[in-house]
């Protein structure tokens, strides 16, 4: 386990009875710049250099993706819920672990880093990739800060996920 994991707080039953959830934000609170090392150093120089903008899923997703497009000079893209971003947006449904749900994002281009907190069950990440694609960018790489062993071998055309902390 990565030594970052022990910043992780499990709150049972949330956000519904039954959910296990990992809260990052001791994490982010203490070790913020850790974290970020950690989330950089999953991609390659030449991967970085390939790289035009990083999407942030919402809302964790955001602080890491925002910070690694500040780390690496590159552009910032917000993968958001429904109605939160000004039209015109693409969208794109989703279900997740207990629930499901709509994201948009504003049409663009160029190549992306999409990065958000959690892998659970990878309806969050696949719809966001996706999303991305719909509004007209290219999705070379997806990473995560912790990969919840939820969904063995998930995969983004045929590349694994790439995580710091990983549970299962």
């Amino acid at each position: 386990m990565h030594p970052l994991s022990r910043h992780v707080i499990d709150v049972p039953d949330f956000p519904k009875p039954g959910i296990l959830f990992r809260d990052i934000t001791p994490l982010l609170r203490s070790h913020f710049g850790q974290a970020m090392e950690a989330l950089d150093g999953l991609f390659s120089a030449t991967e970085w250099a390939a790289t035009d903008a990083v999407a942030g899923v919402e809302s964790r997703g955001f602080i890491l993706a925002a910070a690694l497009a500040e780390r690496r000079r590159k552009g910032f893209v917000p993968i958001r819920k429904k109605g939160k971003l000004p039209p015109p947006v693409v969208d794109r449904s989703y279900e997740l672990e207990y629930g499901s749900g709509v994201l948009e994002m504003q049409r663009g281009k160029g190549r992306l880093l999409v990065i958000d907190d959690v892998l659970a069950t990878g309806g969050t990440l696949s719809a966001s990739a996706m999303l991305a694609v719909d509004a007209g960018f290219r999705v070379d790489l997806v990473g995560v800060l912790i990969d919840l062993g939820l969904s063995p071998g998930f995969r983004w055309q045929g590349q694994p996920i790439r995580s710091v902390i990983r549970y299962g």
